[in-house]
């Protein structure tokens, strides 16, 4: 029997809570291998692709260690969503809050970061590791990608680290997006996108839902999924390659109005 979507959300939510905890107790909890990725795609991703070595010096040493090692991403949305002094910015999966720490220090004093996640544990170390990096201007929030607890067109920019693959309806995401970005807002995305010569099968093979690998989008499905959406000037640029024909990639696009 396939895994409904319950299972799968469960399945993620469980593995993210047990890396909270492990970095609560002082380790990355990545077994070794990539954080995103499970043990059985360890093999096939690793930890130099994946998590916080995609931060140069400068931005780790602004961070407190816990952030750190809980950067299970797959990219540095930071360093392309270009955020401006004032503007509300959201992270989506926010985890330890590494990119919600960042987001803060680009926005100022007189911008919002949120970061939305829905572990618990996760929740808990992101507030510690913001209050420990001494940024006020952080609100993180319990809920769903899929149902973002924000008022409609009240975000200028929308960033997310490696978590939209994640979701079991991706169509339902980037609608939400649309939906809380104000007009002309932009959207900047670190995710594991897929060639589109791979199908569903294909990119199960080479990794675990849980892992980042098998629930990842093609690039043509990532572009008419945003463009469905209501995106205007969709991009989607392979980085790094992360196993046979799966890449780490930089999403941009820009909200109508």
């Amino acid at each position: 029997m396939s895994a409904t979507p319950r299972d799968l959300r469960e399945e993620v939510r469980r593995r993210y809570a047990e890396s909270a905890l492990a970095v609560s107790d002082g380790s990355c909890g990545c077994g070794g291998g990539s954080c995103c990725a499970d043990d059985s795609a360890a093999s096939a991703v690793t930890s130099a692709k994946f998590g916080e070595v995609l931060y140069d010096a400068g931005q780790r040493a602004e961070l407190p260690d816990a952030a750190v090692l809980a950067s299970l991403g797959c990219g540095n949305p930071v360093a392309v969503a270009a955020l401006r002094e004032g503007e509300t910015v959201l992270d989506l999966g926010s985890g330890g809050g590494i990119d919600v720490i960042l987001s803060a220090k680009g926005v100022g004093p007189s911008g919002i970061a949120y970061g939305l996640d829905m572990t618990d544990e996760m929740l808990a170390l992101a507030i510690q590791n913001a209050r420990d990096a001494g940024v006020a201007n952080v609100h993180f929030l319990k809920g769903y990608i899929e149902a973002i607890p924000l008022p409609a067109a009240s975000v200028d920019v929308v960033i997310s680290n490696c978590v939209i693959n994640l979701s079991a309806d991706k169509a339902v995401v980037l609608t939400e997006i649309g939906r809380v970005l104000k007009p002309g807002g932009r959207v900047g995305v670190s995710d594991v996108v897929a060639e589109d010569r791979l199908g569903p099968e294909d990119r199960a093979a080479r990794g675990s839902y849980v892992g980042c690998i098998a629930g990842a989008l093609s690039r043509s499905e990532y572009v008419a999924g945003l463009e469905s959406a209501g995106f205007e000037d969709v991009s989607v640029e392979f980085t790094h390659e992360v196993a046979d024909g799966m890449h780490g990639a930089i999403v941009k696009a820009r909200q109508a109005g």
